[in-house]
C-alpha cells in the first residue's frame, strides 16, 4: 500500500511513521511511503527519508531546500520546496494520504489529495471545520473516501453500526491543564502552562485548543459535517483519563464506547488498515489497574469555545469557517503575548458576532468553495489584528 504523509515531521505524522514502521516490521501489512512533505524541521525530514527511502520529499520552508537537498544526495529521492510543491506532492498517485497539516494551510494540499482519489486520513479537523460540505462533494465526485483520526471522530467511525438508528454521539475532552483551575488561574495562565497537556503528546496549537477545549468545539463542528448529525445530537463529557474516546447511543437503549490508552497511534493503525487492522506495540489497556473512569459536564463559564461552536454550528459553513479562522488567529496572538488566555474565546465571540449579526460588506453570503473559505479566513485575520491593536 503506498501511502503519502503531508506533515511527516508533526506528531501525527512521526506516529504514522511509527505505526508503519512496524506494522511493517511485524509483517502484518506492507507499506511503501511514497512521498513525505515536512514544514520546517529539515533535520527529522532528512532522517525520516533515510530511513524510509520515499520518491519524493517536500519541505514547506523553501529557506531549507538546499539543506535537504544536499543531504539527500545519492539517495535517489526527488527534492522540492514551496507550496506549489506540497500540493503537486499530495496528487501523487497513491492508496491513502495522511492529511496532518495543521490549521487552514493544510486546506488546499488535503483539497488536492482529495481530488487524486486517494483515501484522506484526515488528522487535520481545522480543514473540515471550514471546508467540510466542500470536502465531501469533491470526495464523492473523485471516489476519494475521507477517514477521520481524529480519536474521538475515528471512535465514533469504530462504533457506528450501519443501522441508522443514532440517537446521539458523545464526543470526550480531557479538560485540558485547566481542568480543575479557578477562572483567576485560567485568566492568568501563560502559554507554557496552556501546552503542558496532562495525557496526550500534540504540537503547539492541537495543545492549545486542548486547553482551551476550542479543540472539543472544532471536533464537534467536525463531527457534524463528517456524519451528517446536528449539533443538538452531539454531547460532550469530561473525562480526565482519556480511555473512552466517543460513545453513539442507538434508539434500542444500547451506547457502544470505543476505549484505549491516549495513543494516537491507534487511530492511526485503524486509519491506515480500514477495513481490516493493523497491529501496533501501544501500550494495552488494563481496566483493573486503572480501577475507576471519571464523567462530568463541562464548565461553560470556564470553558465558552463549546457554546461557541454550537452557535458556528447552527449559522452553517460561514459560521464554522469564522470560528476556526478567529480561534486559529486568536491562539497565535496569545503564543505571540499579544492577548491574555480568555482573550481567545473573546475575540472568537466577537469575530462569530460580527460575521452572523451585523455582516461586514466584505463577508461573501455563504461558502460555496475553497476560496470562500479562503476569503472568509483572511477577512477574519484582519478583524482579530485589528481588535488586538484597540
Amino acid at each position: 500500500m503506498k501511502v503519502t504523509i503531508l506533515g511527516s515531521t508533526g506528531s501525527i505524522g512521526v506516529s504514522t511513521l511509527d505505526v508503519i514502521s512496524y506494522a511493517n516490521s511485524v509483517g502484518d501489512q506492507a507499506f511503501e511511503v511514497d512521498a513525505l512533505i515536512g514544514g520546517r524541521n529539515a533535520s527529522l525530514l532528512i532522517e525520516q527519508a533515510k530511513t524510509f527511502r520515499p520518491n519524493t520529499v517536500v519541505i514547506q520552508d523553501q529557506s531549507q531546500f538546499s539543506t535537504v537537498k544536499s543531504a539527500l544526495v545519492g539517495h535517489d529521492i526527488e527534492v522540492a520546496s514551496g507550496d506549489a510543491a506540497v500540493i503537486e506532492a499530495a496528487s501523487r498517485p497513491v492508496d491513502k494520504v495522511m492529511a496532518s497539516i495543521s490549521g487552514t494551510c493544510g486546506l488546499l494540499p488535503t483539497m488536492a489529495a482529495i481530488d487524486s482519489g486517494a483515501d484522506v486520513l484526515l488528522a487535520n479537523k481545522e480543514t473540515m471545520v471550514c471546508a467540510g460540505p466542500i470536502m465531501k462533494a469533491r470526495a464523492e465526485k473523485s471516489g476519494s473516501k475521507i477517514i477521520p483520526v481524529d480519536s474521538e471522530h475515528n471512535a465514533i467511525l469504530q462504533c457506528l453500526d450501519g443501522s441508522q438508528k443514532v440517537e446521539q454521539f458523545t464526543l470526550t475532552a480531557s479538560g485540558g491543564p485547566f481542568r480543575d483551575a479557578s477562572l483567576d488561574i485560567i485568566r492568568a495562565a501563560t502559554p507554557d502552562q496552556a501546552l503542558a497537556h496532562p495525557n496526550w503528546a500534540m504540537g503547539a496549537k492541537n495543545s492549545l485548543d486542548s486547553a482551551t477545549m476550542m479543540n472539543k468545539g472544532l471536533e464537534l463542528i467536525e463531527a457534524v459535517y463528517l456524519f451528517d448529525i446536528p449539533q443538538s445530537q452531539i454531547d460532550v463529557l469530561v473525562h480526565p483519563q482519556s480511555i473512552i474516546h466517543s460513545m453513539v447511543a442507538y434508539s434500542d437503549g444500547s451506547v457502544i464506547a470505543q476505549m484505549g490508552t491516549p495513543d494516537m497511534k491507534t487511530p492511526i493503525a485503524y486509519a491506515l488498515g480500514l477495513p481490516g487492522r493493523v497491529r501496533t506495540d501501544v501500550k494495552r489497556l488494563n481496566l483493573a489497574e486503572l480501577a475507576r473512569l471519571d464523567f462530568r459536564m463541562p464548565d461553560d463559564e470556564r470553558f465558552p469555545a463549546l457554546n461557541l461552536a454550537r452557535q458556528a454550528s447552527d449559522a452553517g459553513l460561514i459560521g464554522t469557517c469564522v470560528f476556526n479562522a478567529a480561534n486559529e488567529y486568536a491562539g497565535k496572538a496569545f503564543l505571540n503575548g499579544e492577548c491574555g488566555f480568555l482573550d481567545i474565546s473573546a475575540l472568537v465571540e466577537y469575530s462569530l458576532h460580527r460575521a452572523l449579526d451585523r455582516r461586514s460588506s466584505e463577508m461573501p453570503h455563504n461558502v460555496s468553495t475553497v476560496d470562500d473559505a479562503l476569503q472568509v479566513t483572511e477577512i477574519v485575520r484582519t478583524w482579530v489584528e485589528k481588535r488586538l491593536k484597540n
